[in-house]
């Protein structure tokens, strides 16, 4: 499908689900569900008074540095361990057993921990991310062909070298499917940290308008939030998934 015709359909869908809010919206005929255009006359508000954007950027802030870190040590942890098999025999349970731990465990454990601060937030967000792109990047080490490695050996590429130009270009789909999953639950663990013990953010903002049952303040940080993440997926995400999958035929 083409791009033009890829985009109006997505638009026609997107188009279709207001339609359908709306429409809700005036059966239920509540303040417990505004249509669109109430909940973006309050998106409206908040962003003219400042709130809206500082409390973004500062949510961002925080999905960066802890995806930054979940994404680096999990790839590392993962390809160890699918790369050895008594590593992975060893650790493996180790990932097991993070990856199944309550995330809301983890958050009140860094804040009873480290304190109400950026440090035990960013851990973590960290943390819960982490098991989850360790389990992805090890199946991808795993399956790894074998036959390139055998070419790597043969024209006796240095480890460095056979690190950047065979074993990673393999591992990109992992990557991204590691990062795309990866962001998606990212900034939701971070709304969480923020709604338990930050003084700003998203997070903190939905805890406000919870506490005035202000549904439509509260859709309106959750679209504007998941708008940012969705511009994200489609501006550098994707764009970087193509361009690392060109040597591929």
């Amino acid at each position: 499908m083409s791009t033009p015709k890829r985009l109006l359909l997505t638009a026609t869908s997107l188009l279709a689900l207001l339609l359908f809010w709306q429409i809700a919206a005036l059966w239920a005929d509540s303040r417990l569900l505004p249509g669109p255009p109430e909940v973006f006359e309050a998106m409206v508000r908040a962003t003219r008074t400042g709130v809206l954007p500082e409390s973004i950027a500062i949510t961002l802030a925080r999905v960066a540095a802890s995806f930054l870190i979940a994404m680096t040590l999990g790839s590392a942890i993962g390809i160890l361990l699918g790369r050895s098999v008594a590593l992975n025999e060893l650790f493996g349970p180790w990932v097991v057993v993070l990856l199944n731990l309550p995330a809301l465990v983890v958050i009140i454990l860094c804040y009873v921990w480290f304190g109400l601060t950026e440090v035990a937030a960013i851990t973590a967000v960290a943390i819960n991310k982490i098991p989850n792109v360790a389990v992805t990047m090890r199946e991808g080490a795993a399956a790894l062909s074998r036959d390139l490695d055998e070419m790597a050996q043969v024209y006796r590429l240095p480890r460095l070298r056979a690190l950047c130009h065979v074993t990673l270009p393999q591992l990109v789909p992992f990557f991204a499917a590691s990062a795309r999953s990866g962001l998606a639950l990212t900034w939701k663990i971070v709304l969480v940290v923020e709604l338990l013990g930050r003084s700003n953010g998203v997070g903190f903002e939905l805890q406000t308008a919870f506490q005035l049952f202000d549904v439509a303040g509260i859709l309106a940080y959750a679209l504007a939030f998941t708008a940012v993440v969705q511009l994200i997926e489609i501006g550098l995400l994707q764009p970087w998934e193509r361009r690392a999958n060109r040597w591929r035929r």
